[in-house]
């Protein structure tokens, strides 16, 4: 899998049929806009994943694992603007370093979001500069590990009376869990189809 073999395979196969959704068995409830940019790095060792950590002193979603994004503004005139505007603002990431692939289908959060998942290919040499006020400090992991179902597992807790599935992973000291790992699950299913093939999702209900 390269940079050639992944522009054919979103240029040649559709997006999953239907999104995983926030905490299993929770409604859907989203309404605001937002997206976040699913960075895919070239590395010599083969293809890696960017994502970061938030800061432990914001209000929402405080010290965990994240891509880079957020909520859409009015003058982003597509999930891909916001996107890429949140990535640059977030962690310095210049549009022009992003080769856009294609976009992975909504995941609705059981906060009350709609998320687009924008997939770019990013093309070292590259400079970042996250913001102190949000990312504590931004990662790679290989996109291999990411890709093995062996890594997706699943994990529970109690949230306001009620038990709430979620796919977790673990690398190399991070926890990437909830959202961002239900997208990265939607990801790793999107890629190992065959062209043609038409992806599952994974609705909660």
């Amino acid at each position: 899998m390269d940079p050639g073999w992944l522009r054919r395979h979103f240029a040649s196969v559709p997006p999953p049929a239907a999104p995983i959704y926030g905490d299993r068995g929770a409604r859907p409830v989203a309404a605001t806009p937002a997206s976040v940019l699913v960075p895919i790095v070239p590395r010599e060792a083969g293809l890696a994943v960017l994502f970061t950590l938030r800061t432990a002193h914001l209000k929402a979603h405080s010290g965990q694992v994240a891509f880079p994004g957020g909520r859409a503004e009015p003058h982003d005139d597509s999930p891909e603007a916001t996107a890429l505007r949140e990535a640059q603002e977030e962690i310095g990431l210049h549009p022009r370093h992003v080769e856009l692939l294609g976009r992975l289908p909504e995941y609705h959060t059981g906060t009350g979001y709609r998320v687009t998942p924008v997939v770019g290919l990013v093309a070292p040499p590259f400079e970042l500069a996250p913001d102190a006020t949000e990312v504590e400090r931004i990662f790679e992991v290989p996109l291999a590990f990411l890709m093995d179902p062996a890594n997706h597992r699943h994990s529970s807790r109690v949230w306001q009376g009620e038990t709430r599935w979620f796919y977790t992973m673990d690398y190399d000291g991070n926890t990437i869990w909830g959202a961002t790992a239900a997208m990265v699950v939607n990801l790793s299913r999107y890629l190992a189809a065959a062209p043609g093939a038409v992806v599952p999702g994974d609705k909660a209900g």
